[in-house]
């Protein structure tokens, strides 16, 4: 059968900011480059991503009744999302504004809406799907205080899970040790990889030290590792795939795009080496456009350069 994805978390949009990007207070004003309005969040990007792969994706979220709102709905319509599960609520919708230099980037968020998801609207929307992907755990408190219960439910019904953690605002790492025994696939970049092992009781001294000692918990660890590409923990091997050469225009997003693009494969075929480099590819390609969905791989294009 196809794979039918879930993709659990936050959804937004967000405001794409370049060129002359580092604040400098005492109303001195900066000048752009270029300002862009897109679609966000980590869940939302990868969402987008695995449609345009061909995937049968879902998204369960919270928007607020705003023109963010809407705009953000309309955009996950838009790139072929399923959007019923995305549920408008008498909040504000979240936002971030992101601070583009072409090899870094800062984000400011304002949660909103995006942080109530709860646990039982996961599972609810997960009925006929074959796996579900959590994105934003720090950004999503009540399903992250639950999920634990929900993987394990999940994992009875049959159904694989993945989780991109994402950055810890408070730097804290919490509950993740718990999550690791119950997934299938976690998927960290390199510093939050060596974080989360700090975490759970590792020094790393690089990402695949920290994904080692992650994987002995029990999941497929697939590491994004900026333009070298990607590294996959399986048992005792060691997986790489190096990512494309190519002008980057803004890395917003990436990330999401290597999730989308590893389990597009992986979730298709099961082949961690064919998975990795699916991953890679579509994650350099997100950067030839502006924010996390403009430059966003078509399946046709990553079946040719992977």
């Amino acid at each position: 059968m196809s794979p039918r994805i879930l993709v659990a978390g936050d959804a937004n949009l967000d405001l794409v900011l370049r060129g002359d990007v580092v604040p400098r207070f005492g109303q001195a004003e900066q000048l752009l480059d270029g300002a862009d309005l897109v679609l966000g969040s980590s869940a939302g990007i990868c969402a987008a991503g695995l449609a345009r792969l061909g995937v049968d994706t879902a998204l369960v979220a919270r928007v607020g009744a705003d023109v963010f709102g809407d705009r953000t709905r309309e955009l996950l319509a838009d790139a072929g999302v399923d959007t019923a599960a995305v549920r408008v609520v008498d909040e504000p919708t979240g936002i971030s504004v992101i601070l583009s230099a072409p090899h870094d980037r800062s984000i400011l968020t304002l949660t909103g809406a995006l942080s109530g998801v709860t646990a039982a609207e996961v599972l609810a929307a997960a009925e006929g799907r074959s796996h579900v992907h959590f994105a934003s755990y720090f950004l999503v408190p009540a399903l992250a205080a639950a999920l634990p219960e929900v993987l394990t439910e999940l994992r009875a019904r049959g159904v694989t899970t993945s989780l991109d953690t994402n950055w810890d605002p408070a730097e804290r790492w919490d509950g993740i040790s718990e999550c690791l025994p119950l997934l299938d696939l976690l998927l960290p970049n390199a510093a939050e990889a060596i974080a989360l092992a700090a975490a759970a009781g590792t020094r790393a001294e690089d990402a695949e030290d920290a994904a080692r000692a992650l994987a002995a918990s029990g999941p497929i660890v697939v590491v994004k590792d900026g333009a070298a590409g990607g590294l996959a923990i399986v048992g005792e091997r060691a997986l790489r795939a190096p990512g494309l050469v190519l002008d980057v225009i803004d890395t917003t997003g990436a990330g999401d795009s290597f999730d989308a693009g590893f389990l597009a494969s992986w979730t298709e075929h099961g082949d961690v080496q064919a998975a990795l480099r699916w991953a890679a590819v579509a994650g350099s390609l997100s950067t030839r456009g502006a924010g996390g969905t403009g430059g966003q791989a078509t399946r046709a294009e990553v079946e040719s350069l992977a």
